[in-house]
């Protein structure tokens, strides 16, 4: 087997330069927290804790965390630059962030420090091919995506058609990386498409999709198993205890099961597509990685203008109708999203990224369509509706929610020449905005589809342009 080790000692981190000139550094009013309930998902076997393993927090997706995030107390900023966007960030069971940085040449592990941002580590992944990069502040291919399983191992797609699974290192030479495995689907997935995501279902199968429509798993014994929709995938995807796997494509939204040595299609249903990427979609169809709903629900977005929420019942088999509802949100010819759904058991949080087609969209004073709103279920499962919509303007981030605090946690932009960018806060019940701290100005802290990421001591992390960027509550 391939073997690689990197160590470094600690790097400290240089703050990402921002030029703020007169614009506030706080708007609004500290939040009290009000919390809401919600079933927690069921904790993974082969992954990391819930809310430290991936992207969106969990193996159901749902950008939800239990715990606080920051309130607007005296909130302090720190950042490092790495002129690399860290979006995904997890924690280990040190409390250590693993996240990887994607730059112009190509993806970084790193281990950082959770309040300095020192650099305790670094990996280089393979740099990026050309072939697989139609767009470069759009291919999340290669990184993008990654996860922490329940060993502290990063499980990394790499731009080379592989999955590198690297094991966490400490000696004398400092905190490291070693590579422990290295999953070769180059066989499977055709030269120029790279891999999107990698996820274990419940039995520990590593599932895999890549962007132009392979779906598979690698089986225990190293088999792969895998299939062609021939329709281009353009996210992450979901998986629930019950063995499902859930991957929308941009034609159809897809249970499937590992079946008798094959990738089985449970159910597929399509969904309305127009047919176009809108300003500020990265691909021809919903812009949502599938999100969970308690035991029953399974929500994206559509393709239609103006947009619809997207709701089935995701059961194997159900009574009735499978679609829940398809629920309109924002204007016709200004809507559309390329971010996954916050949601509970019965409501759901969107916000609009039309416009954003790139750093310069949002430059010198610009910004994009404003709009976030929540969408609940109705009783029974009887349709849907919009409970609250709010104008602020979140060009392109993963927004959050943390439970503990009733609080979305979005990033906004500022239409002062200085490119404002700030951590917003909205009541997940109202959708009034309660705060927003700056945190920092100009194209370094454009966080380019990245996601706010609340830790464990209830910092928020933005991935942006720069690198990284914290922030958190000192009083």
């Amino acid at each position: 087997m391939q073997t690689a080790l990197a160590a470094v000692l600690a790097a400290a981190a240089i703050p990402i330069p921002s030029d703020n000139g007169s614009t506030p550094a706080f708007i609004g009013t500290p939040a009290t927290p009000h919390p809401v309930s919600a079933p927690a998902p069921p904790r993974h076997p082969f992954m990391a804790p819930n809310e430290r393993s991936n992207l969106h927090d969990d193996a159901y997706q749902t950008d939800t965390y239990r715990g606080l995030g920051p309130l607007g107390r005296n909130v302090q900023v720190t950042s490092t630059l790495f002129s690399a966007d860290c979006a995904s960030v997890t924690f280990d069971s040190q409390g250590r962030i693993v996240t990887v940085c994607v730059g112009i040449a190509g993806p970084t592990l790193r281990m950082l420090d959770p309040h300095t941002l020192d650099t305790l580590a670094e990996q280089s992944l393979p740099p990026r091919d050309p072939r697989t990069l139609s767009n470069l502040f759009t291919s999340f291919g290669g990184g993008g995506y990654f996860y922490l399983d329940n060993a502290d191992q990063a499980v990394v797609p790499t731009t080379t058609r592989h999955v590198q699974v690297f094991a966490e290192t400490a000696g004398a030479g400092g905190d490291g990386f070693t590579l422990v495995r290295d999953i070769d689907l180059s066989a499977v997935i055709p030269d120029g498409e790279s891999i999107l995501s990698a996820l274990p279902d419940w039995s520990g199968r590593l599932w895999f999709a890549s962007t132009g429509g392979v779906v598979g798993y690698v089986d225990g014994d190293g088999t792969i198993v895998s299939r062609s929709l021939g329709e281009p995938i353009g996210n992450s995807f979901a998986v629930d205890e019950q063995g499902g796997v859930y991957i929308v494509s941009d034609a159809a939204m897809y249970r499937f099961e590992a079946r008798g040595g094959r990738v089985k299609t449970i159910w597929r249903r399509g969904y309305r597509n127009i047919g176009v990427a809108k300003p500020g979609q990265s691909e021809k169809g919903s812009g949502t990685t599938p999100t969970l709903m308690g035991r029953r629900y399974v929500s994206i977005t559509d393709n239609a203008d103006p947009m619809n929420v997207v709701v089935f019942r995701r059961a194997r088999r159900v009574k009735g109708r499978r679609l829940v509802c398809r629920q309109p949100v924002f204007d016709k010819g200004a809507s559309n999203t390329d971010q996954s759904l916050i949601a509970t058991a019965n409501a759901m949080v969107v916000e609009n990224n039309y416009g954003y087609t790139g750093p310069a969209s949002v430059m010198q004073g610009k910004t994009t369509t404003p709009g976030l709103a929540r969408v609940n279920i109705r009783r029974k499962g009887r349709g849907c509706r919009v409970a609250w919509t709010s104008h602020e303007t979140a060009p392109s981030v993963v927004p959050k929610l943390s439970l503990g605090a009733g609080l979305v946690y979005t990033y906004t932009k500022g239409t002062d020449s200085h490119d404002p960018w700030y951590l917003t806060t909205l009541d997940f019940r109202t959708g009034k905005t309660i705060y927003k701290a700056r945190a920092g100005s100009g194209l370094g802290y454009n966080n380019n589809y990245a996601p706010v990421t609340l830790g464990p001591d209830g910092t928020a992390y933005v991935g942006t342009l720069g690198g990284l960027v914290a922030l958190r509550d000192t009083q």
